[in-house]
């Protein structure tokens, strides 16, 4: 068995992507009266695209981007921010 870590890391060009697309997706269910983080919560643990709204073409919007990037994207924010 081989103990050694396996290194994940993504292009900057990635998670720029998947910031905007997070930003995008957040607004547009937002507008729609959803509460934007239950929706994303409900779509990256269950992967079922229909947690997004059609309208501002979200869902589409979120479905080019892989759940696991969004996670990364959200714990980086998390823990690189200075919390106050």
């Amino acid at each position: 068995m081989d103990n050694k870590t396996v290194f994940y890391k993504r292009e900057k060009e990635q998670q720029n992507e998947t910031r905007v697309v997070l930003t995008e997706v957040y607004e547009a269910l937002k507008e729609k009266g959803y509460n934007p983080i239950s929706q994303l919560v409900g779509y990256i643990m269950s992967g079922d695209p229909t947690y997004i709204t059609n309208h501002k073409n979200a869902r589409a919007l979120v479905t080019r981007v892989e759940r696991d990037e969004i996670v990364e994207e959200l714990f980086k924010y998390y823990l690189e921010t200075p919390q106050d």
